[in-house]
């Protein structure tokens, strides 16, 4: 097992890998790092978990476009990443609120 060290979101964090694969796992976690920079340069201050879901949402919207062959299909067609952002902010903020307001039993 190899180590590498990787910045995500301003924070270093050290990961295990299968040896040879150290590159390939920094490259990786550039583009989750670039997925966060764009999505706090369009949407301001977020927490950090907030910030890391919302990229793993529009990160696995490009992979299932990608694993369907067209990339312009699914619940995002034809949104540009901003709209995108912007959408996951909505819903993320309405999940927040579900898990934190006191919920009235039945």
């Amino acid at each position: 097992m190899a180590q590498v060290t990787v910045s995500v979101g301003g924070r270093n964090y050290a990961l295990a890998c299968a040896a040879g694969e150290e590159d390939r796992l920094k490259e990786m976690a550039a583009y989750v790092d670039a997925k966060l920079d764009f999505l706090t340069g369009k949407l301001g201050r977020l927490s950090e978990g907030r910030a890391l879901l919302m990229a793993a949402i529009m990160i696995t919207d490009e992979l299932q476009d990608a694993r369907s062959g067209i990339a312009t299909s699914g619940p995002m067609m034809g949104l540009d990443e901003e709209t995108v952002a912007t959408i996951i902010n909505e819903v993320a903020t309405d999940l927040e609120a579900l898990t934190t307001e006191p919920h009235a039993r039945d």
